[in-house]
């Protein structure tokens, strides 16, 4: 089966994506049967020749999904992430009626 798919190009932290098609089985990059586009997601550049794209999908090419997300935004919602909320503990302060009793009981009368 024939599948429009993502193929990696560049270094580690700065990789920019060709769109081709190529055989399902194929590896992520190895060979290629015709290169429609590229897609740079620094700047978010997508350039798709589209006329060989609806070419292609006439002739029965099926389109991956990361190839659909870049397309078709809309259709994919954006996941959200949890936040686990953190739980402050307060130490309470004594109030100032409890500061006074607290006094009140520690000292002894005087007695003469």
């Amino acid at each position: 089966m024939i599948k429009i798919k993502l193929l990696p190009r560049g270094k580690k932290h700065q990789v920019t994506y060709r769109i081709v098609v190529a055989e399902d089985r194929s590896k992520s990059d190895g060979k290629f049967i015709a290169d429609l586009g590229f897609y740079t997601p620094q700047t978010k550049t997508l350039e798709l020749n589209k006329e060989s794209f609806a070419d292609w999908q006439k002739k029965g090419a099926q389109v991956t999904e990361g190839v659909d997300k870049l397309l078709n935004p809309g259709k994919y919602p954006k996941k959200i992430k949890n936040v686990k909320e953190v739980k402050e503990t307060k130490v309470e302060e004594p109030k100032a009626e409890e500061i006074k009793e607290e006094v009140k009981t520690t000292e002894e009368p005087k007695t003469e």
